[in-house]
């Protein structure tokens, strides 16, 4: 999450052309060689070790800022049906970092709660057009320089490589730059399935994660990367949900929602499509954000002040409305 874009009234282009829908034989090949240690993408899906689908549903929770309230805010996401939460963690660039030790603490706390646990690292949020953000190569710096937190937790721990890796600057790079970045992870020795996140504040409005997504999969030596779209303004029809998830469908990548609201200022996000559409295609997805947000944010909070018993009304619709997370949840096979 974090600052949007302004000029988001030109994002009906989003995305006419899809990504071809077959893997290359060498792929196929390569594919068929690995032997993924946890959670791993097979045939468009996102698997757990077992080979049984695994679809996030769950919340976000921003960590970084609000470290305290990490230990409650997780055993009440659990509790209200969550099987997932997306982890704001920081490098140290923009704020305090999380160092190993907090990881290592953060991913034993997903595990007691029985959540899997997406980590993103928030400092590349808006790169090439919000001061300070920094590189995917300085995010990849941050998940080698930790990786002795993250080995051997492969079945409980997705890895979201960068958060919002791009403003609406410079999105060409986008494919050449997610690529780096995993295959440095890769040759540190991390063979976790890893989460990449579109450009243009994450929403891709440009269709430039949605075209290069293939090219991106197959560059990844264990062929074992998911995509992230954020659905904030840009989705303010049925329409344009639709035409985003169904590409990616189409052409058998696998995608999540790693971040929707039901409102923002930059446009009415069409919550209800995004729910019952993902229900559908059986996609993941997780809510922006359990509570703390400010400013032009503050209305995303899902919990009034960090309280499970006191739900907003948009926590109210993510956790108990149609298609939401205690309906449609199911919990990890690694925990059942």
């Amino acid at each position: 999450m974090r600052p949007r874009p302004s000029s988001l009234a030109a994002t009906v282009s989003i995305l006419l052309l899809a990504p071809s829908s077959t893997l290359s034989a060498a792929a196929e090949a390569k594919a068929h060689a690995y032997t993924a240690p946890g959670l791993h993408v097979k045939n468009g899906r996102l698997v757990e070790k077992n080979g049984a689908d695994f679809v996030f549903r769950g919340v976000n929770h921003s960590h970084a800022w609000h470290a305290d309230r990490t230990g409650r805010a997780l055993s009440d996401i659990k509790r209200l049906g969550a099987n997932s939460v997306r982890i704001v963690l920081s490098s140290g660039a923009r704020w305090t970092k999380n160092d190993t030790a907090d990881v290592r603490a953060v991913i034993s706390r997903c595990k007691a709660n029985r959540l899997i646990c997406v980590l993103e690292v928030h400092d590349t949020t808006g790169y090439g057009e919000q001061a300070g953000a920094v590189s995917l190569s300085r995010a990849a710096d941050y998940w080698i320089g930790v990786r002795s937190a993250l080995r051997g937790e492969e079945s409980h721990v997705v890895v979201n490589i960068g958060n919002e890796p791009y403003g609406n600057n410079n999105t060409d790079r986008w494919a050449a730059d997610t690529k780096a970045a995993i295959a440095r992870l890769r040759a540190a020795g991390l063979h976790h399935a890893l989460m990449a996140d579109g450009p243009n504040w994450g929403q891709d409005w440009s269709g430039t994660m949605q075209r290069q997504a293939r090219s991106v999969f197959d560059a990844d030596p264990d062929h074992n990367t998911l995509f992230s779209v954020h659905m904030y303004g840009v989705y303010n029809s049925a329409e344009k949900v639709k035409h985003y998830l169904d590409a990616f469908t189409r052409a058998k990548l696998p995608l999540i929602v790693g971040e929707f609201g039901h409102y923002h200022p930059s446009g009415d996000t069409d919550e209800d499509t995004i729910m019952a559409r993902t229900k559908a295609a059986r996609i993941g997805y997780l809510g922006w954000s359990w509570s703390g947000n400010s400013g032009e944010d503050a209305h995303l909070d899902l919990s009034n002040h960090f309280d499970a018993k006191s739900l907003t009304p948009w926590g109210q619709r993510l956790f108990h409305g149609a298609d939401g997370i205690k309906q449609t949840a199911r919990e990890a096979a690694v925990y059942r």
